[in-house]
């Protein structure tokens, strides 16, 4: 008997009359953005200190620590943050000719309202601009500069300076993919590396003749 009800417990060990929560209030870990591979890589790399710029465009602002100075009674310094102010906000691109809404903060709006608009903000090749757009701002660059309008603006001014036309996107990768292949190539032919080369032997004679 004592066997039978230590196989029953052991049965129903996992039942629990107690319903348990199904969801938690545990905040979800963001992963690290990352850009498709046909997007040039940026120069500055994902925000790892705090990821939420690389979803938006927060204008270099990021949350900020500080303390929390009381004046009652209890004079003391409590510790606390400051999180940036970030809205979704609907902004028109020219290029893309269509409403993209956006998470931005209000110091990049201003930047943006200042440069005259999201085009401008986002093509400005100046480094400190580039470095504040974030991962999220270089691959809405990229999508800007591949669309017509502003390709067509770019073969008018090579055509003013007298540039040559860049290679297509299907030439580049055929001159991406030979190089890859000429790089396998040479690692693989190891044989001029492996191969010793002959010993030069020393020269026998009165080394007074070789010198006349």
């Amino acid at each position: 008997m004592s066997l039978f009800s230590t196989s029953l417990s052991r049965a129903f060990r996992g039942l629990s009359l107690i319903p348990k929560r199904s969801f938690t209030t545990t905040l979800q870990t963001q992963r690290t953005k990352n850009l498709p591979e046909h997007i040039p890589p940026y120069p500055y790399g994902p925000n790892l200190v705090y990821k939420p710029t690389n979803s938006g465009l927060y204008g270099g602002s990021t949350i900020q620590f500080g303390n929390k100075i009381s004046k009652g009674r209890n004079k003391g310094r409590t510790r606390r943050s400051w999180k940036p102010n970030v809205r979704w906000k609907k902004l028109h691109s020219n290029a893309l000719g269509k409403d993209l809404f956006i998470k931005v903060t209000r110091r990049a709006l201003r930047t943006i309202l200042k440069s005259g608009g999201l085009d401008n903000y986002l093509l400005d090749d100046r480094p400190p601009r580039i470095k504040e757009m974030g991962i999220f701002g270089w691959q809405l660059r990229w999508q800007i500069m591949q669309s017509p309008k502003i390709q067509e603006k770019f073969r008018e001014q090579r055509k003013k300076l007298g540039l040559p036309e860049p290679p297509t996107f299907d030439e580049w990768m055929k001159e991406k993919w030979q190089d890859i292949n000429a790089r396998v190539e040479k690692d693989i032919n190891i044989k001029d590396r492996i191969i010793p080369k002959p010993l030069l032997r020393p020269r026998l004679g009165n080394p007074e003749d070789e010198i006349q």
